[in-house]
């Protein structure tokens, strides 16, 4: 870190202040990655980036402006606040911003015990560079792929800083180790791509690159051949790697900006039942070792554990303080932020309620229907909840999986859906989006 944010951030509320601002807050980010690219056994890309980001929003009133910059000098922090501070004289005023009440600010800032950092020493190129090569070749060892596209290996680390004029002032570090492959089999119009990856604050927990290789190979392989499955109403499979984007839609719906701007389909949703009874969403910022893990949000308020979904039904919105206000309720402590916008809510760690069944038992009892692995496109209108993507993977007879299957498209209305959803229980639980493979039954297919 090339210097202190936490004084950074109180040097920019002071001279907000000294440039007119009534309020403000500032934000840091100090960040250092690492990206190592190979193909063909050899290095074909490294990428390092090291900067700070800055961010400052101020109010005149209730109005309110936000200037960022990457330049952390003294006269560009005096000039970013002038510039702040003219912008909001201009800005129209809006009755819901404003900083946090101080007695709503948390009061244990120390992250320490989420383990967001790994203190083992940043790895060298040479060694992500290993990575890649190893995972490319054990891809490569699988009979059936023609080419790897990508190996890569990663590294983040970046320490964030929040400082208020309404006394508040946290920070934290995080890191990453990441590791992923893309490989191909087939040749011409017959190539077929599939992936595997990992990524983990903790570079012990990263799974062996060779096994990530030979994952992505063996998955490449098995949609060779893949074909348009039949028209008509059938049970879907949603697989663990791609099952959270049908909770990330309910999470969208129920986002209080969504709900304020009265564009949700969950808008008049609110105690009714959405998911089967049993089910349950429940998001926990303050779980260890998961990205997205955090002890206060964007504006300083103290996160806590949540069920957004209990037992079926919907309990409340995620919502940040201007949205809060609009709704006449209490934020949830679910603010986010960039550095060049004001914050907006946003969840953390999710978790679905998982079933006692494996995703092979799922199949068993599907019957007839659609393995999905792989989604692409998304036409999902916001205030009906009707639902259309893109999807590839496998057909399955008898609960057996018979061919690779592509190019068709499943439909439905999510609200329907999220009522149809029977989990399984193989959710990976270091992710943030912890939810299993999910059975939905009765999806519209539209294939040949």
């Amino acid at each position: 870190m090339t210097q202190d944010l936490a004084s950074l951030t109180e040097q920019m509320i002071s001279i907000a202040k000294r440039a007119g601002a009534d309020a403000a807050d500032a934000l840091a980010v100090d960040g250092t990655s690492v990206s190592i690219d190979v193909r063909g056994g050899a290095l074909e890309q490294a990428e390092r980036s090291e900067g700070i980001d800055i961010g400052l929003r101020v109010f005149v009133g209730q109005r309110q402006a936000c200037v960022s910059s990457s330049d952390a000098s003294t006269a560009t922090l005096e000039q970013m606040a002038e510039r702040a501070v003219a912008m909001a004289r201009e800005a129209p005023e809006d009755p819901y911003a404003g900083l946090a009440d101080p007695a709503q600010l948390a009061t244990d800032r120390d992250s320490n015990a989420l383990e967001l950092y790994d203190d083992s020493p940043e790895p060298d190129p040479a060694d992500l560079q290993d990575d890649a090569a190893r995972a490319e070749a054990a891809a490569l060892a699988v009979d059936g792929v023609t080419q790897v596209q990508a190996a890569s290996a990663g590294y983040s680390h970046r320490t964030i800083h929040l400082t208020a004029s309404n006394g508040f002032s946290g920070g934290y570090t995080r890191n990453s180790r990441g590791l992923s492959c893309q490989a191909i089999s087939g040749s011409g119009t017959d190539m077929e791509r599939e992936y595997d990856y990992d990524s983990r604050i903790f570079q012990a927990d990263l799974r062996d690159a060779a096994d990530i290789g030979r994952t992505a190979g063996e998955r490449a392989v098995a949609i060779a051949g893949a074909r348009k499955p039949k028209t008509g109403s059938y049970p879907v499979v949603f697989d663990e790697r791609i099952s959270s984007s049908l909770i990330g839609h309910l999470t969208s719906a129920a986002n209080g900006a969504a709900i304020a701007r009265g564009s949700s389909w969950l808008r008049d949703a609110l105690g009714e039942q959405i998911l089967p009874k049993g089910l349950s969403v429940i998001e926990d910022p303050r779980r260890p070792r998961a990205f997205a893990s955090r002890l206060f949000d964007a504006e300083g308020l103290a996160t806590k554990r949540r069920a957004i979904i209990d037992d079926g039904v919907l309990t409340g919105w995620t919502l940040d303080l201007a949205n809060a206000r609009k709704l006449g309720l209490e934020s949830t402590a679910s603010a986010s932020r960039g550095t060049s916008a004001p914050p907006s809510p946003s969840l953390s760690n999710i978790a679905l309620t998982q079933g006692k069944q494996s995703r092979d038992d799922l199949l068993k009892d599907m019957g007839t229907g659609l393995l999905i692995t792989s989604m692409i496109g998304s036409t999902i209108n916001p205030n009906t909840g009707d639902y259309s993507r893109g999807a590839s993977g496998f057909w399955v007879e008898n609960g057996e999986i018979t061919h690779a299957v592509n190019e068709c498209t499943v439909a439905g209305n999510l609200r329907d859906m999220l009522m149809r959803i029977t989990p399984a229980n193989d959710a990976r639980p270091h992710l943030s989006s912890v939810v299993p493979s999910l059975l939905v039954e009765g999806l519209t297919l539209a294939g040949d």
